[in-house]
């Protein structure tokens, strides 16, 4: 891979030798080529002269400039443009250091990787990184790429640095005729709802980030090639568009949507909805429980009392009732005697 640029970050005092290679690929994104419908032949872009109508060849073409308030176009050499006195055209001074959120990710643009561009640049190049990554900071500066001053974002990824190249603040667009024209106003529940379906998404997946259009494109060309219908993997239905009438209806029905798409049982929502207030009736089971057991165990417990007691009675009972045996025994007895000792007499 070759490097896209070569120039020095200036941290300070500090300068580190870089060099910058393309952090993306746009040749892996789909491209179509113009051509004539009635033939099949390509439609080239073909330079042209304004003046002449002639084709110009590469060699032939240099670069202009067309001021803003004049209607003519400056011829401007490689030389011209050398001579700008441009300290941004090779060093990139940083010239604060600010937390990531606070860039617009509207304002970020091109990715370059950065190297080291010598072995002295090892180190200040490793100081650099691990002082933005314990800071929790990115590094914003002015660099010129490509004959353009831009600003540009340095920040760590891991154990290297990378630059982003970012819009100038002018370059954003204002958001008249963006917003909806007449205020409106969202109810508590509707902002739960969504926040909800927000977490039933779930974390992405690789097959989330494939491209299935160009896989798909593949396919239809492959099958025009060879004089047949294409095969395409249609997989889950996509829900079409429409009008929403029911904001809350369509937010609870998305969420159950999501769950079956990642092949969670419908009844497990319901499963989990029923234990929330299982808790409840089971704490409320186990009050209820306690009385109960109480009530019962007093129950028993006055049960035994009055077991007790009525065996104690009985007791006192039976032991009266023997005492009392005992005395008309003796009673019986003791006349037996008398009446014995008399007839003895007599006779």
């Amino acid at each position: 891979m070759r490097p896209t640029a070569k120039f020095s970050i200036s941290f300070g005092l500090v300068t580190i030798p870089v060099a910058a290679y393309n952090a993306t690929d746009t040749s892996a994104s789909v491209s179509f080529v113009r051509i004539h419908t009635a033939d099949g032949g390509r439609v080239r872009n073909q330079p042209v002269c304004s003046l002449e109508g002639v084709e110009v060849s590469p060699d032939e073409i240099g670069r202009g400039y067309r001021p803003h308030d004049a209607d003519v176009v400056v011829p401007l050499s490689d030389e011209d443009l050398d001579a700008l006195p441009l300290p941004t055209a090779k060093t990139l001074t940083i010239l604060a250091f600010v937390a990531g959120g606070d860039i617009d990710p509207l304002q970020m643009g091109k990715g370059y990787y950065l190297a080291t561009d010598s072995p002295a640049a090892a180190k200040p190049y490793v100081l650099l990184r691990e002082a933005m990554e314990r800071h929790e900071r990115v590094g914003l500066g002015k660099i010129a790429l490509h004959g353009r001053e831009t600003l540009a974002m340095i920040r760590p990824m891991g154990d290297a640095l990378v630059m982003q190249v970012l819009l100038w603040p002018h370059q954003i667009r204002p958001m008249d005729g963006v917003l909806p024209e007449r205020e409106v106003e969202v109810h508590p529940n509707e902002v739960a709802a969504a926040e909800t379906l927000m977490d039933s998404f779930g974390e992405l997946s690789e097959e989330d980030l494939h491209d299935h259009y160009r896989e798909a494109l593949d396919e239809l060309v492959s099958a025009k090639l060879a004089h047949r219908e294409p095969e395409f993997d249609t997989g889950e239905e996509q829900p079409s568009g429409g009008q929403v009438m029911d904001l809350m209806a369509a937010l609870q029905d998305s969420v159950r949507a999501a769950k079956r798409s990642r092949g969670e049982d419908e009844g497990d929502e319901g499963r989990a909805a029923a234990k929330r207030p299982a808790k409840k009736a089971a704490a409320k089971t186990s009050t209820g429980s306690g009385t109960k057991t109480g009530t019962k165990s007093g129950a028993k417990s006055g049960t035994k009392t009055a077991s007790g007691a009525a065996t104690k009675s009985a007791a006192k009972k039976s032991t009266a009732a023997q005492s009392a045996t005992k005395k008309t025994a003796a009673k019986t007895t003791a006349k037996k005697k008398t009446a014995g000792r008399g007839s003895r007499r007599a006779g």
